[in-house]
């Protein structure tokens, strides 16, 4: 998320009336046999697949600190391709975790790491050199002594786009400034050899250091979700209904506040390359993509893992359509929908936004598909009998 406060809003249902939309087929039925549906049930099944999104995703990061590792000990334009190929290998499966906050869970609660995983946009020269500053950033200061606590106390320190540690930081160490229209950063890999690169050596401690930052914040995130402990997931498995309402709470807010909202629209108006999520990468198209697969992984209860087996079981869907079965069948459209949109989406990004570009009405059409279903989805907590939320709002 950009890391200054988005703003929330306590919405009455009211408010938020779908009299207007249009009806939609039906696409797949409900996986679950209705009669087993209850709010516990989703709520348990939900930290099933909560805990198997975030284990990929450590597992995923500690694949990706192999390869920083390896590359770090021997530069070489092979090795910085292995590391960028995993950096965007273990964002497919964080970008579908974002469904998992907006509720203030082990994620983004007061002591959360969300800030300092996946905080942006970026100041780059507060990290490293850019055009013009040969002598940015920590990298470049040897004062600043470069360890976890101190990356750690570094973020946001002094200015919201003052981001020291986390995917984006890691990113742009990876690939520097895109400064090409059409493709990402290119930072040589000389940049990491001693005696080629300025500060070579301060480089790949830091890169060393935040990705071994990044790997422990999630696995302390996937450990408050561990089955059989006593963490945040035993008492998200007693909640009932009011677990349910957060993980609605989630969901639309990833909708509309942060996707539809921060990720797409705010690029949308200024047309910048800086307010594109994963700008040095260009993988922003996947990031909108997976973020929306992730909405629909808890909604269905459904996700595949790494390996390519199957997480399944009673998801909100299934729950709603206990209730109302035609309202289950519009949002489960409606939510395919905005997952076909963002598949559509083309890359670079930072070019689908201009004024003109062939891309640009896919995102807006995906915009809209995705406030659409952040409607559909407060209809939806209305119908399981939840008649409040509190939702992010862009």
């Amino acid at each position: 998320m950009k890391p200054h406060a988005l703003a929330a809003a306590a919405l009455a249902l009211s408010s938020l009336a779908m009299a207007g939309l249009p009806a939609r087929a039906a696409t797949a039925a409900p996986a679950v046999a209705t009669a087993a549906v209850d709010h516990a049930a989703v709520a348990r099944h939900y930290a099933a697949l909560v805990h198997a999104s975030y284990s990929d995703t450590l597992a995923a990061a500690r694949d990706l600190q192999s390869a920083i590792d390896s590359f770090v000990k021997a530069p070489s334009a092979e090795g910085l391709d292995k590391a960028r190929k995993a950096w965007l290998d273990a964002r497919e499966f964080y970008g579908q975790t974002e469904a998992f906050r907006f509720y203030g869970g082990p994620i983004d609660d007061d002591k959360g790491p969300e800030g300092r995983l996946n905080a942006w946009p970026l100041d780059e020269a507060y990290v490293d050199y850019v055009t013009g500053k040969p002598q940015a950033g920590m990298v470049n200061n040897a004062k600043f002594k470069i360890t976890k606590a101190a990356l750690a106390k570094a973020n946001e320190r002094g200015g919201e786009e003052n981001i020291s540690a986390g995917w984006h930081a890691i990113e742009f160490l990876l690939w520097g400034q895109d400064q090409s229209e059409t493709g990402p950063g290119n930072r040589p890999f000389d940049d990491y050899v001693v005696g080629k690169g300025q500060n070579a050596e301060r480089r790949a401690q830091y890169l060393t250091v935040a990705t071994a930052l990044l790997v422990d914040d999630l696995g302390a995130v996937s450990k408050a979700w561990e089955p059989g402990a006593k963490n945040y997931r035993a008492k998200f498995e007693q909640g009932g209904k009011e677990s349910v309402r957060k993980i609605i709470v989630g969901l639309g807010s990833l909708s509309r506040g942060e996707l539809s909202g921060e990720r797409m629209e705010v690029a949308l108006n200024s047309q910048d390359q800086e307010d594109e999520h994963s700008c040095f990468s260009d993988n922003t198209h996947r990031d909108i993509t997976n973020n929306a697969r992730g909405i629909q992984n808890v909604w269905l209860g459904q996700y595949t893992r790494r390996d390519g087996s199957k997480v399944e079981g009673p998801g909100l869907r299934d729950l709603v359509a206990v209730k109302n079965p035609a309202l289950a069948e519009k949002a489960t459209a409606q939510i395919a929908d905005s997952v076909k949109g963002a598949e559509a989406i083309p890359a670079p990004f930072d070019r689908a936004i201009v004024k003109g570009s062939a891309g640009r009405p896919v995102i807006e059409k995906t915009v809209a598909s995705l406030v659409a279903q952040s409607k559909l989805l407060v209809e939806s907590a209305s119908a399981v009998g939840i008649a409040k939320l509190t939702l992010v709002e862009p």
